[in-house]
């Protein structure tokens, strides 16, 4: 038998999240399959086997934390085998180091502490918890985890008692009917005057929420942040996108306005390139980047991402599109690469997309601004004969870093931008 250590995975990462076991103890597994997944504090990692054989032991329960470099999970190579004296010796071992005797809780645990880290145990033996093996899809297990739900709480009704999707939308259905009816029970002895109370769900932070909170608190305490507003006509930009959409469409690329909105920003880079610059960690050195990596705040269910696409200044709009697609869809599968989540140097914020007018971005450190786009809306504007005319007006924020962007850049800035978004065939001037 083998003991799996979790590997290192870099960043400096110490621990992460069990998100979901995808065998159990007693499967055989293969070469390169996929054994668990785990979150870090950056995106969510899949680990395979390192080789063919037979699970026999999984340390760490789901939604608990695993530690670099400790045991994950053991297994039997195929083809290998052991004595009665060895397997005795192992299993002896893992048991004093993993559980204390029975009725006594371990050193480092207070009485009943190991209950609460349980939830899915069903029941113990002398030899520890016995785990409900409750089958269930992928699929069904993400969703349970989304509501915070366990799979031993609900009724399956497929075959062998596997939970079905329909089991859980069913589930959730009760339990807010429970949630929204009257309360029943009357309490003796409760007077008028006594509140019913229910306590609050309580989640652990971890993974990508936790390193965000981080992030903003050390941003919006550390960077004096400037903001400034303005209205962007983009008529013209909508009708050039419904030009382009058949030729995207044609080579497999969905093009969004996403592109167009990076590819005009690396542009405007060139008139004001400080906006491109960020403070070194003393304070006391600009550095100027020569290559524009836009960053774009994905909402994912793992919490906000900011991956980048690298050298929009030298990609076309297809390329742009198609960095836009793998990202977002990564970012939503919270299975973005360390690389797509490093060297950004401006970035974007799509509110608009979820229906916001306006938004305070906080700069997503240590980049020196941001833009939050707000949602389109056609409006009546006058033309310059004093005629009305209906136009699709975008609002936008900027956030930047106050310690060396002033208004003035800003302004500048936002003006070549918008520039080559309201005639957006001006930009055909400055592509290489």
């Amino acid at each position: 038998m083998s003991d799996f250590l979790l590997p290192d995975i870099g960043e400096g990462i110490v621990e992460c999240e069990v998100v979901e076991w995808r065998v159990a103890e007693g499967d055989q597994i293969e070469e390169d399959q996929p054994i668990v997944e785990v979150m870090t504090d950056k995106a969510l990692v899949e680990i395979t086997a390192p080789e063919a054989g037979v699970v026999t032991k999984l340390y760490v329960a789901q939604g608990q934390i695993a530690k670099v470099h400790a045991p994950l999970f053991a297994y039997q190579v195929e083809g290998g085998s052991q004595t009665g004296d060895q397997a005795s010796q192992q299993s002896s071992s893992h048991q004093s180091e993993a559980e204390p005797e029975a009725g006594q809780p371990a050193a480092s645990e207070k009485p009943n502490e190991r209950e609460a880290e349980l939830p899915t145990a069903k029941g113990t033996t002398d030899a520890g918890p016995i785990y409900d093996k409750v089958p269930a899809s992928p699929a069904v297990r993400r969703l349970v985890r989304e509501h915070s739900l366990q799979l031993t709480e609900i009724a399956g009704s497929g075959k062998d008692g596997r939970v079905l999707k329909e089991d859980v939308l069913a589930h959730l259905d009760q339990a807010s009917q429970a949630v929204a009816s009257p309360r029943q029970t009357v309490v003796k002895n409760q007077t008028k005057d006594q509140a019913d109370t229910q306590a609050p769900r309580v989640e652990p932070l971890r993974g990508v929420r936790a390193v965000m909170a981080k992030r903003m608190v050390e941003a919006a305490s550390t960077i004096p942040h400037f903001h400034y507003g303005e209205e962007i006509d983009v008529t013209a930009l909508l009708a050039l996108r419904e030009r382009l959409k058949p030729l995207a469409e044609a080579q497999s690329e969905r093009l969004t306005l996403m592109p167009l909105f990076m590819k005009a920003m690396a542009l405007a880079v060139a008139v004001e390139p400080i906006v491109n610059a960020q403070l070194n960690a003393a304070g006391d050195e600009l550095h100027y980047y020569p290559q524009c990596n836009i960053g774009m705040a994905v909402d994912s269910k793992a919490g906000l991402m900011v991956p980048n696409v690298k050298n929009v200044e030298r990609l076309t709009l297809l390329e742009i599109a198609r960095e836009v697609g793998r990202l977002t869809t990564a970012a939503r599968e919270g299975r973005v690469d360390q690389a797509d989540l490093k060297g950004g140097t401006i970035s974007i914020s799509n509110i608009g997309a979820l229906g916001g007018t306006y938004a305070a971005p906080i700069i997503n450190a240590p980049e020196a601004a941001i833009v939050a786009i707000g949602k389109t809306q056609w409006l009546p504007r006058f033309d310059e004969q004093g005629a009305v005319q209906r136009r699709a007006i975008m609002t936008i924020t900027w956030a930047g870093d106050h310690r060396f962007i002033d208004g003035g850049t800003i302004a500048r800035f936002c003006n070549a931008w918008k520039g080559f978004l309201e005639a957006p065939e001006t930009m055909l001037l400055h592509l290489a």
